[in-house]
């Protein structure tokens, strides 16, 4: 990697305070965020209880319109995985928060497995019933049919050796599904700055198709199909119009969102990506 070129400045809106670079790979379309807070440091960042995907908190209008969309998305998931095998088998789910994807799969017949490295989301998680590993180190090579990580890529501080240990764990044939947030989309060049996917500095890195299918290739693993997440566009739209004016728009959050599927239609450049790759 070699991020040479400066991107743009960035301020951590939810929790710190603190600005910090986004540095650009031009070959890769790879951003990472600069300075990166040290192992030590990285958990202090996610001490918020704005933190959504690390509580099942129903406190505002907001959350509650979250976690109501959040039903519908669980299932379009599971129905997502089935559907690239056929049947149910053995998932993985890198990065299980709460657990309730996770939950979700079990309940629709699927053997899962967890990882979540925060201990407050690994204890709704398990009094979910979801089975949690401490370490994927631990786990046998080869072992699972599908391997999800849904919004997790970005947060991980060694992205190279991260999908090594994917390509380790699953099956010759088997698939890993990644989503992350898209920086080349509408809503991030609208908000710049102010866009809340970025949320540095618990974002390391923010991804492009580029970045994802060159990453994953030099491991010989396919990229086979790219899928929006267009609900994404108006929950990221509707933190964005309120780290920048300070107000909860959702009339502006709606239209912005709104215009970035529109967008994203033509261009392919949505606010977030479903990445399906194939050993």
């Amino acid at each position: 990697m070699n991020f040479t070129i400066s991107y743009l400045k960035v301020k951590d809106h939810s929790v710190s305070g603190e600005e910090f670079e986004l540095l650009l790979d031009p070959e890769l379309q790879l951003l990472r965020t600069a300075p990166q807070p040290s192992i030590q440091n990285l958990g202090r960042y996610y001490e918020s209880e704005d933190y959504i995907s690390h509580t099942d908190s129903k406190r505002s209008l907001f959350e509650k319109l979250y976690h109501a969309v959040k039903q519908k998305a669980l299932r379009d998931k599971v129905k997502l995985i089935t559907g690239l095998t056929g049947s149910k088998g053995n998932l993985l789910d890198i990065g299980a928060g709460t657990g309730d994807f996770a939950n979700e799969a079990q309940k629709s017949g699927w053997t899962v497995t967890g990882f979540e490295p925060s201990e407050k989301a690994r204890a709704i998680a398990k009094s979910k019933g979801v089975h949690l590993v401490d370490d994927t180190a631990d786990l046998s090579e080869g072992t699972f049919d599908i391997i999800t990580m849904w919004h997790v890529l970005e947060h991980v501080p060694d992205v190279e050796k991260q999908i090594t240990e994917l390509k380790r764990l699953v099956k010759p044939g088997g698939h890993i599904v990644i989503a992350v947030p898209n920086f080349k989309s509408f809503d991030a060049n609208y908000y710049g700055a102010y866009w809340a996917a970025y949320d540095v500095p618990r974002h390391l890195w923010h991804f492009s198709k580029t970045a994802i299918e060159k990453l994953f290739g030099v491991q010989d693993i396919k990229l086979v199909k790219i899928l929006p997440m267009n609900f994404d566009s108006f929950y990221v739209s509707l933190l964005s119009e309120k780290y920048k004016t300070g107000k909860m728009s959702f009339v502006k959050g709606f239209i912005t969102g709104l215009r970035s599927n529109m967008k994203g239609m033509s261009s392919g450049e949505y606010s977030s990506h479903i990445y399906v790759l194939k050993r």
